[in-house]
């Protein structure tokens, strides 16, 4: 099991979440990088410095950029890639906000298609649900459930499709997890064919602002 890690807190603001964080760079599948939802109007020092900690800790860095479920114009969130690559030298992406409809499939391929062709090494599809089956394809890891622990435990089902997918091609990224159920959260995730996930504490509007359950609570 590994973990997708979202922290969207300044550097600045708590260097010690950061610290601790590349202290645990290799339980990570990756690590977001979210500077002002995307990559913002100029290159960030305090995140470019993080994100060239994350990697020579042997961190995989993420770019974060939202597509608004297709709503957003494909060269706005191609050219939010390209600046994450520029600034923060970003291994990939992480796209949020996904389509998950059949329909829609195609301009999310085209848009696979054209991240991979500017260098993403790793893509990451966030539709939050289970999507139809082709997006899996697509991505490199796909995150098929992202929500609170409430409803991950009640009302959580996966297609077909899900069952036969490879696990380390899924990923679930529950918050809201009580601090003494994150291990408990890890395992359900690995019993319900994720073999990455991303379980924290956090409550809305910011539930990945404090990592430190999820980077202790999980330790081998």
């Amino acid at each position: 099991m590994s973990l997708l890690i979202p922290l969207y807190v300044h550097p600045a603001d708590d260097p010690g979440a950061w610290h601790r964080l590349i202290q645990a760079a290799g339980r990570t599948y990756g690590v977001i990088l979210n500077p002002a939802n995307g990559p913002g109007e100029g290159p960030d020092p305090a995140f470019a410095a993080a994100a060239g900690a994350l990697r020579e800790a042997g961190a995989r860095v993420l770019g974060y950029v939202d597509t608004d479920y297709g709503v957003r114009e494909h060269a706005e969130v191609v050219a939010d890639v390209r600046r994450h690559q520029e600034w923060y030298a970003a291994d990939g992406c992480f796209l949020d906000q996904v389509t998950a409809t059949p329909d829609a499939l195609p301009a999310c391929r085209r848009l696979v298609r054209t991240v991979r062709k500017l260098g993403a090494g790793t893509v990451v599809l966030n539709p939050g649900v289970h999507p139809a089956p082709g997006y899996a394809r697509l991505a490199d890891l796909t995150v098929t459930f992202e929500g609170h622990w409430s409803t991950y435990v009640s009302a959580f089902s996966r297609p077909a499709w899900a069952v036969r997918h490879p696990p380390g091609q899924l990923c679930h990224l529950v918050y809201g997890v009580p601090e003494a159920l994150v291990p408990l959260a890890v395992r359900t995730a690995g019993e319900r064919g994720a073999a990455v996930c991303g379980p924290v504490t956090g409550e809305l509007p910011n539930p990945w602002g404090d990592l430190t359950p999820a980077l202790t609570g999980t330790e081998p």
